[in-house]
């Protein structure tokens, strides 16, 4: 049997880690601009376990993804954005990364 070499084996296991991220997803009420947004972002992003985190204006949607070995508390989510003014009607988990739940959000477009 033939073994990979190192570099092949490392791009594999990164792959394979994208593939199984984890990501919650909030729909969030209240968000009326790029600003609004913004403020979100901010404020979810500079949560220690945040690695990713992507806001649609149009869908209302927050999707924010954990850091490796981390995982992320809804509770604390929805307080983040109820301190930031804006309503959570609803969170999710998807097996998705941000980048993925933004293709998905530009696709429906």
């Amino acid at each position: 049997m033939k073994q990979l070499s190192p570099i092949v084996f490392a791009l594999l296991t990164a792959t394979s880690a994208v593939q199984a991220a984890t990501t919650t997803k909030l729909t969030v009420n209240g968000m009326v601009c790029a600003f609004c947004a913004q403020g979100i972002e901010k404020k979810i992003g500079a949560m220690p376990q945040t690695q990713a985190v992507y806001v649609n204006l149009g869908q209302k949607i927050v999707a924010v993804e954990a850091k490796a070995g981390q995982t992320l508390d809804a509770e604390q989510l929805r307080a983040t954005v109820k301190d930031a003014g804006y309503e959570v009607v609803k969170v999710e988990t998807v097996e998705q990364s941000v980048e993925q739940v933004r293709r998905a959000m530009k696709d429906q477009k």
